[in-house]
């Protein structure tokens, strides 16, 4: 069976996956997993760009020893980071971590100078102060100069492309999180750009998921010794790949893309960028299709995995699956936290901050681990209920359950919770989301499979889903109405 090649770039590690299509049952094998770890350097946070491309080579070569010749690759990855290429074709620098404190205050100033109506009006996008539009705004307010040595932006898949073809596209999934992309118009905002003293001449083409965007250059095949392959653009931001990747049936659903980050809502055909829309700080994000995927950021599991470094850099070392036992023996609905609060949004020591929310709210802090495990988790179920509540009211329609998917699922608990908090069943699956929408979107791009629904159709039959019933519903009813009060969500 011929296979394709998709690399899947998350926060914190990667993975290179072999796809095949076997009579509609998709098989996936892992063929490299490598750590993506930012580096701090003085008061900077930046990715290692270079070695994450010494990976994706290394991806390549084990294609290569296993005997497969990929009909074709793609890249996903995280959203709104990016480089710049110079005038002798050469990256500038390290991209800055989405994390680094460059961007503090920024997002403030630049909203009271351009007002939230004209930036929410012309991209649709939610306000959350690592936006593409702030880090650049943060890069022209310190007088960088990136902004006057660069002549192309290359978002992280973009650049990571260009170093794999030497061609230089944008892709709209990515390109849409920006909060610099213009769906009205379909392209880059010049007036956007303009206001925040930013050339348009550094913004290419964008083009849709499941465009063919060039293939492997001499040097590299000639490096690795392979033969040419194929490059796609396909849904490149990693959440825009996992929603591709839902299993759903029903044309309206609902989805959470559980990681790092928590991402729920729904897909729309065009985006919804009125007043509410704007008040409850939602987004319009790109989809496969000219799809868009009406949603909202939740900081996620990244409060857990900050969490447990910081406990480790303490030496004391837990796994997941010790610190999952750990809160489902700690009491119910001792504290909560809202996930969302900014104070949880930088790297440091997560369990004292959750102990200072917990008393700037009047609670008691957790005092064990297990009991600070089961604050997260319970916190995050309870505001995923709070978020597809206001995805309901602003999409109009109604939700029979939600579709989880992504690496989170693999923690039962939060499942479970997901279900009580929400009242309505939980459908699990697959874990490999991102990775799976990449492939499909490989296929639908060479005809092996005919649209998107087909595509979640195979999904659906080639990957078990796991359905969660809610349980305790009294109990966890009148937790929703004490962690609303607490966190202050109307």
């Amino acid at each position: 069976m011929p296979s394709i090649l998709a690399y899947d770039l998350g926060a914190s590690s990667g993975r290179a996956l072999l796809g095949r299509l076997n009579n509609r049952t998709i098989e996936v094998e892992e063929i490299h997993r490598f750590g993506n770890d930012p580096v701090a350097i003085g008061d900077r946070l930046q990715w290692d760009i270079l070695r994450l491309y010494h990976d994706i080579k290394q991806g390549l070569l084990k294609a290569k020893h296993a005997g497969e010749t990929p009909s074709s690759l793609a890249i996903d990855s995280w959203a709104v980071d990016f480089g710049f290429i110079g005038r002798n074709g050469e990256l500038l620098g390290n991209p800055y971590h989405y994390r680094d404190r460059h961007t503090d205050g920024v997002m403030e100033r630049t909203m009271a100078r351009l007002t939230p109506e004209r930036i929410f009006g012309r991209t649709g996008i939610q306000f959350l102060p690592f936006n593409t539009i702030y880090q650049l705004a943060a890069l022209k307010e310190a007088d960088s100069p990136l902004l006057e040595q660069g002549r192309h932006f290359l978002m992280i898949p973009d650049l990571l492309r260009y170093f794999l073809t030497g061609e230089m596209f944008g892709e709209f999934s990515n390109a849409s999180t920006t909060q610099l992309y213009n769906p009205i118009l379909g392209g880059w905002d010049a007036d956007l750009l303009g206001d925040i003293g930013v050339s348009p001449a550094l913004f290419g083409t964008v083009v849709q998921p499941g465009t063919r965007v060039g293939q492997t250059r001499a040097s590299l095949t000639e490096e690795l010794g392979i033969g040419t392959i194929p490059v796609y653009a396909v849904a490149e931001h990693d959440t825009g790949a996992a929603v591709a990747a839902v299993p759903a049936l029903e044309r309206d659903f609902a989805y959470l893309s559980c990681g790092t980050w928590s991402l729920m809502g729904t897909e729309v055909d065009r985006p919804v960028m009125g007043e509410l829309a704007q008040e409850l700080n939602f987004t319009n994000e790109g989809g496969v299709n000219g799809t868009f995927r009406l949603l909202k950021n939740i900081m996620g599991l990244w409060i857990l995995q900050e969490t447990r470094r910081t406990w480790e850099n303490a030496g004391m070392s837990y796994g997941f699956p010790e610190l999952v036992a750990l809160a489902e023996q700690a009491p119910a609905f001792g504290s909560f936290i809202d996930p969302d609060d900014p104070m949880f949004l930088h790297p440091g020591d997560m369990p004292s901050r959750i102990a200072s929310y917990c008393a700037n709210s009047g609670q008691r802090a957790p005092q064990t681990p297990g009991e600070t495990v089961r604050c997260i988790l319970e916190s995050l179920a309870l505001k995923y209920r709070y978020v597809l509540e206001l995805t309901e009211r602003l999409s109009g329609k109604s939700f029979s359950g939600l579709h989880m998917v992504g690496g989170g699922i693999q923690n039962a608990l939060l499942c479970q919770w997901s279900a009580n908090a929400i009242g309505k069943p939980v459908w699990a699956g697959p874990v490999e989301g991102s990775a799976l929408g990449n492939l499909v979107v490989q296929w639908i791009a060479q005809g092996e499979l005919k649209d998107i629904w087909e595509a979640r159709r195979v999904i659906r039959e080639s990957f078990p889903v796991t359905e969660y019933e809610p349980r305790d519903g009294a109990a966890w009813e009148a937790a929703y109405g004490k962690f609303r009060a607490l966190a202050g969500l109307s």
